[in-house]
């Protein structure tokens, strides 16, 4: 079985541009934003906080449908199964959690309920403030690399900001059986957390 020796197959790196589109409003707060809707496509996103001179990259995703997408990340958040932060905290690159979801969400229901009111206001601030980047990508294997190419490396950053990122995500990298890709991230955008050329 073939595996991939940089030493021997370096040469035979592709070099691939992807095209960030955005910053787009996250649906539902397009009038508050006063930016365009995310629009409709296949490949990869990214959910984004304002920071500095640009903008820091919170997660990334990977979807057939970008309006099936969100809108179902939409339900997960009203249900209380996504980390809710404190938005201005997420702004300057610090992670303060106003709610854990995800397991702790199954398991303190009767918190979430109690605290509903305050829960889902944060969450509506943090779906406002949300800047969404996208970039078409059909290929579904490609995508996942990509997907967990972006995180692996903010999760490896030494930046004090790469806290902030979403952990626990289910990612697939590259095989060793796969040749590589280098993928170079075109933006109008400073993206904090991509890097200009990133392998995948």
């Amino acid at each position: 079985m073939w595996s991939f020796s940089r030493l021997k197959d370096a040469s035979n790196i592709k070099v691939e541009e992807i095209k960030w589109q955005g910053p787009f409003s996250w649906p539902g707060y397009e009038t508050n934003n006063n930016l365009d809707s995310v629009p409709d496509i296949e490949g990869i996103y990214l959910f984004t906080f304002k920071y500095k001179d640009g903008f820091l990259i919170y997660t990334a995703g990977i979807t057939t449908s970008t309006k099936k997408r969100l809108r179902s990340h939409t339900l997960a958040y009203e249900k209380g199964n996504y980390n809710v932060l404190d938005v201005n905290a997420a702004e300057i690159g610090e992670r303060h959690e106003i709610w854990h979801g995800w397991g702790y969400a199954k398991t303190h229901q009767e918190e979430l309920n109690g605290r509903r009111e305050e829960i889902m206001k944060a969450v509506d601030e943090q779906l406002k403030s949300f800047k969404v980047f996208v970039a078409p990508l059909v290929d579904k294997i490609i995508r996942e690399r990509f997907e967990a190419a972006i995180m692996h490396h903010i999760y490896y950053c030494k930046e004090p900001w790469a806290e902030l990122a979403c952990r626990g995500m289910l990612l697939r990298g590259r095989y060793n059986a796969e040749m590589p890709i280098e993928t170079k991230n075109i933006s109008n955008y400073k993206l904090y957390g991509l890097t200009e050329l990133l392998e995948v």
